[in-house]
């Protein structure tokens, strides 16, 4: 065999080894198990309330609206966000955080991890599908109300992904009955078109008492 092809078959192999372990990688980070003592806890620690419920659930955005039924205190909110999570882990999870509460309504915030964890657009749209359609299945009168990705300094650089995905989740829930897509991304955005910083806290990520109160005035037409 001469020098150029054992060079090309080496080079074939490793390509091949370099292919397992990136698939091995990702195998590893999607699994969503790793959640199970904080959702064991948010069950436990959140009974199921009579009359009708309006669910807020998604990743770490939601989890720190700590004081969420401040704002809306002529309703029952659950709040049920976990983690830094994603949105298979949600759809993972739904009958837990979802569809034991048989809400009358959901509000999901997911995506945003999914994008900084390299996922596309229209791979977040899909699992979207997925959990809607899980939701429908099991509830048919509840209604969802999709978030938008909000912006944030410390992931601008994904911008354009972000608002590639913001544009399929509004586009998915006005042809979707019994879907609704809210847009807190412009909201979140100054005069020159960047993540106001006073709304956010020193991680550049999470959100001030500012940015919720931002999130739920643009809510409040949801919520009766």
């Amino acid at each position: 065999m001469s020098l150029s092809a054992s060079f090309h078959r080496i080079t074939g192999i490793l390509l091949v080894l370099l292919q397992a372990c990136i698939i091995h990688a990702l195998s590893a980070q999607d699994k969503p198990e790793k959640f199970q003592k904080e959702v064991d806890q948010i069950v436990s620690n959140t009974p199921v309330p009579s009359g009708d419920i309006y669910l807020f659930t998604g990743s770490s955005s939601v989890r720190m609206w700590k004081d969420i039924n401040r704002f809306f205190p002529d309703v029952t909110v659950v709040n049920t966000g976990f983690g830094g999570s994603q949105t298979f882990e949600l759809l993972h999870y739904a009958d837990d955080l979802i569809i034991r509460y048989a809400p009358h309504k959901v509000f999901i915030y997911e995506g945003d991890n999914d994008l900084a964890s390299g996922k596309t657009p229209v791979t977040i749209l899909n699992t979207m599908q997925k959990l809607v359609g899980k939701l429908q299945a099991a509830l048919p009168e509840t209604e969802i109300v999709l978030i938008s990705p909000k912006p944030s300094p410390s992931r601008w650089q994904l911008r354009e992904e972000y608002e590639s995905l913001n544009r399929l989740l509004k586009v998915y829930a006005e042809k979707t009955s019994g879907v609704a897509f809210v847009n807190v991304w412009d909201i979140a955005l100054n005069e020159e078109g960047r993540p106001k910083p006073e709304i956010f806290l020193s991680d550049s990520l999470h959100m001030t008492k500012l940015g919720y109160e931002g999130w739920a005035e643009m809510l409040e037409p949801h919520i009766p």
